[in-house]
């Protein structure tokens, strides 16, 4: 800032002293034209200049005239006097020029008097040197003064703006080496100000999203723990010759179920992770929505009737409609799993699908479970958000299908949202593009016809 309040100054000073000094030749001229004009007035009649009245000499010599001449027919022409000033004279012009003598450049103010003659008076140009140089000294301690002035605000303003600025650098480059309880406190400007808030912000964030991941490697590691500690207890048991020959089918059974939830979990992370990959494939085809959802229906109808929970299944009449079966399959599987995991026996579990109008249809699927909070709605499907939330206190998984429903929804061109169920537990529903008479889904998905 110091700098630019110099340059400030400098260019102000250049600028400047050309202005005072040009006012100040063009008051010297201005005083010596009204001077000429007095003159001009008081001459009634051809006289030389030693005839002039002595008060309008010494108002002359005062104002450093040099020399006054009447000029015209019979008196003669000064030297000083140019034939063409003595020209624009004789014709009753006013002449206000300068010109050269051996005692250098001369202000010449002119006037005509009547009857040929005019008056004619010189001054020195120097004569606006010294009001010029006394007010360039004047202007020069003024701008240093200035500057001086300047250079302190600037300085403490200076001080003023980076202090918060190196602070809010020294933040950024704690949380880049892994500090989270980074805050900052607001000062200065409004705009460095913002910057500390900003800051502040982004600080919590990385502290929530870095805790809800902490939180979803603890629910992942959960899931995974439980269907291998079975295969192992059960693996043990038969290599200790502990179980039953009777019970040996039984065994392999449950081991395989295990093992196939262990695999659906991987299969869900592996997805979840490579849903933003550009090969992640997406692949429509025309299926009946009605065909499709007795088909799921039909599975879950079976787990549920074992767990003594109610299932529904609301389905429409035959409606084709362009999408990914598997991806979709994916959807209601996680769902519905959800729903089972969180709904005691005894109460209902409901699968509906629907058109929604404009080539649009709706997966939704609705238990009579615990239900959710407002707050929970808006977190339902983050990784672990509702793990976080009820480990300990409810049955809660751990939040890796639901996150994964979410995600294929928009990989999907749809859409995830959660809300109040009628059965008093929540309610899922997944709004879909069903394409239009076979043609591409909304998004740009590529036709397929595997």
């Amino acid at each position: 800032m110091a700098v630019v309040a110099a340059v400030a100054v400098v260019v102000a000073g250049l600028v400047s002293i050309p202005l005072v000094r040009n006012a100040a030749v063009a008051q010297a001229r201005s005083t010596l034209g009204d001077l000429a004009d007095l003159v001009a007035a008081t001459l009634d009649g051809p006289r030389p200049p030693d005839t002039l009245d002595p008060r309008l000499r010494q108002l002359l010599a005062a104002q450093s005239v040099s020399e006054a001449y009447v000029v015209g027919p019979g008196l003669g022409r000064p030297e000083v006097v140019s034939p063409l000033v003595a020209a624009q004279l004789a014709a009753g012009l006013d002449v206000s020029t300068t010109a050269a003598t051996d005692q250098g450049e001369v202000f010449l103010e002119g006037r005509p008097l009547g009857a040929g003659l005019s008056v004619v008076l010189v001054q020195p140009a120097s004569i606006a040197s010294q009001p010029a140089d006394d007010a360039v000294r004047r202007l020069a301690v003024a701008l240093v003064i200035g500057l001086a002035i300047a250079v302190v605000i600037g300085v403490l303003a200076a001080r003023r703006l980076t202090r918060p600025l190196r602070s809010a650098a020294d933040a950024a480059n704690r949380m880049s080496a892994g500090e989270r309880d980074v805050q900052l406190v607001p000062e200065g400007p409004a705009e460095v100000a913002e910057i500390a808030e900003s800051l502040n912000r982004l600080s919590a964030a990385l502290a929530a999203s870095e805790g809800r991941q902490r939180e979803f490697l603890l629910s992942v590691s959960h899931e995974l723990r439980t269907p291998l500690t079975a295969v192992r207890g059960y693996a043990e048991a038969l290599s200790d010759g502990v179980v039953a020959p009777d019970d040996v089918t039984r065994t392999g059974a449950t081991m395989r179920a295990e093992a196939e939830r262990l695999d659906r979990l991987v299969a869900d992370l592996l997805d979840l992770a490579r849903l933003g990959a550009a090969d992640f494939r997406v692949d429509p085809v025309e299926l009946d929505l009605a065909s499709f959802g007795a088909d799921a229906a039909e599975v879950w109808r079976v787990r549920c009737a074992r767990a003594g929970i109610t299932w529904h299944a609301e389905l429409p009449a035959p409606v084709l409609v362009r999408t990914d079966p598997v991806r979709l399959r994916q959807i209601v599987d996680n769902l519905a799993e959800n729903a089972l995991r969180v709904t005691p026996a005894g109460r209902p579990v409901v699968l509906a699908l629907r058109p929604d109008g404009d080539g649009w249809f709706v997966v939704e699927v609705r238990d009579g479970g615990p239900g959710l909070t407002a707050d929970d709605l808006a977190v339902a499907f983050e990784p672990a958000a509702l793990y976080a939330r009820y480990r300990g206190v409810r049955t809660v998984g751990s939040g890796v299908g639901l996150a994964l429903v979410g995600s294929l929804a928009q990989r999907l061109g749809g859409h995830a949202v959660a809300g109040v169920a009628p059965e008093g537990g929540a309610r899922f529903t997944v709004r879909l593009p069903g394409g239009q008479g076979g043609g591409p889904l909304p998004g740009g998905y590529p036709r397929s016809d595997r």
